[in-house]
């Protein structure tokens, strides 16, 4: 980077002195090239915590809002699932609970790539919706809350220690698309961790056993956050099942009536180009959370 600047500042004086036109763009372009690899380069050592280099869990839960909630869930899994595609990641399902009239309930995936939970640990916490509801005859104003938890993965060989004689296990019927052997197979399985009262469950394998093993890996991934968070003292502000978050204490809001606007409340960055955002384009508040987040250590 060092080198590269260097030289754009040779080349400017030459083109300076030379009063030479075609120079004079090429550096003009030079510079732009250099400044958005120097701007990766910045984000890329904001990225410098343990776990920031992992593949990640996304889980997002529906809350205040009945059938809106749960359409509100779709709305942001397919936001992620657009953003996922554009970075060049791959998700492969985990959990999904459909809503009774629309929408989503709650679904994890797991996503691979790298530094995906580096990226994706700024989207933790309550995601607020503000739009007509397309299922109000009425056509009133509604307001709808989803949660969004992120996990890293954590790798096989590390040990988190769990103690088995601490997990309830139960086993269930999948629902949703999968075909007769997993609809009438107990392949899916519940975990519950007493102490914590945590809960994680997968019905994305085809066997009981493939089941397990994943959820006993979300476990671990949650265990560990909840460890990081108590040495940080922020455990308030990563959401778990548990609702360490209330609903209404959103990090973000997404207008689309009477007026359209995302505001991140944390950072206070926005746009008025809410369709762009939730077609994926979220890049921006990710790196404004980034910066924010260094910020508030300093």
């Amino acid at each position: 980077m060092q080198k590269t600047f260097d030289d754009i500042e040779c080349l400017s004086i030459l083109a300076e002195e030379e009063q030479d036109e075609q120079v004079e763009a090429e550096v003009v372009g030079d510079i732009k090239s250099f400044t958005q690899k120097l701007e990766k380069f910045e984000l890329r050592t904001m990225l410098g915590e343990p776990r920031d280099h992992c593949n990640a869990y996304l889980s997002i839960y529906a809350g205040a809002g009945g059938t809106e909630a749960c359409d509100w869930v779709s709305m942001l899994f397919r936001m992620y699932s657009r953003w996922i595609e554009k970075s060049g990641y791959t998700f492969s399902l985990i959990d999904v609970l459909p809503g009774e009239e629309a929408g989503i309930k709650r679904i994890t995936v797991l996503i691979k790539g790298d530094y995906v939970y580096g990226y994706l640990k700024s989207e933790i916490g309550v995601h607020r919706l503000v739009r007509i509801s397309p299922f109000d005859a009425n056509a009133r104003r509604h307001t709808s809350f989803a949660a969004v938890d992120v996990l890293p993965e954590i790798e096989e060989e590390e040990e988190i220690e769990i103690n088995e004689n601490d997990l309830r296990i139960d086993t269930y019927r999948a629902s949703g698309a999968g075909g007769q052997h997993v609809n009438k197979t107990s392949s899916a399985v519940r975990l519950t961790h007493i102490s914590t009262g945590i809960i994680v469950q997968c019905q994305s394998e085809r066997s009981q056993h493939q089941n397990r093993r994943m959820a006993l890996n979300m476990l671990k991934a949650k265990l560990y956050q909840i460890k990081e968070k108590e040495k940080e003292k922020e455990l308030s502000m990563a959401y778990d099942e548990k609702g360490e978050i209330a609903w209404g204490h959103q990090i973000r809001s997404y207008v689309l009536q009477p007026y359209s606007l995302v505001k991140d409340l944390r950072t206070n960055k926005e746009t008025g180009n809410t369709q762009a955002v939730l077609d994926g384009e979220i890049d921006e508040f990710m790196e404004a959370y980034l910066k924010w987040k260094m910020l508030k250590i300093s």
